[in-house]
């Protein structure tokens, strides 16, 4: 179920939240980080979106939102909260397949 913008979410959820991550998304990062993959595919990612032009199309967007704002006027902290959600939604869906598909893969190769 998705999160309502008019209502808070329920105390239940907020509970959920505190304790120990328990979820696939957790166990599977903990598998990643455990066989020493997430790193070989951080900079598998990296590589991907350097190759596609998604680096280069963020520095563009930071720089603008530098010159409009001025250079001495900017912080780090506001170019990520500007950029972040264009990044997101701007990586290519062939590199976002690929890298479920590795994450799979090796998720596979591993006994949870």
């Amino acid at each position: 179920m998705k999160a309502s913008i008019k209502r808070p979410p329920s105390p239940d959820a907020e509970i959920d939240r505190n304790r120990e991550p328990t979820t696939v998304q957790a166990t599977v990062n903990m598998k990643l980080i455990e066989s020493e993959e997430k790193e070989r595919l951080k900079e598998l990612l990296r590589e991907k979106l350097v190759e596609c032009g998604w680096r280069d199309e963020m520095k563009s967007v930071c720089r603008e939102i530098a010159r409009k704002n001025g250079r001495k006027n900017v912080t780090v902290d506001e170019l990520v909260d500007a950029i972040t959600p264009k990044g997101r939604a701007s990586v290519p869906d062939s590199v976002k397949a690929d890298m479920l598909h590795r994450i799979r893969s090796i998720v596979g190769s591993t006994s949870l």
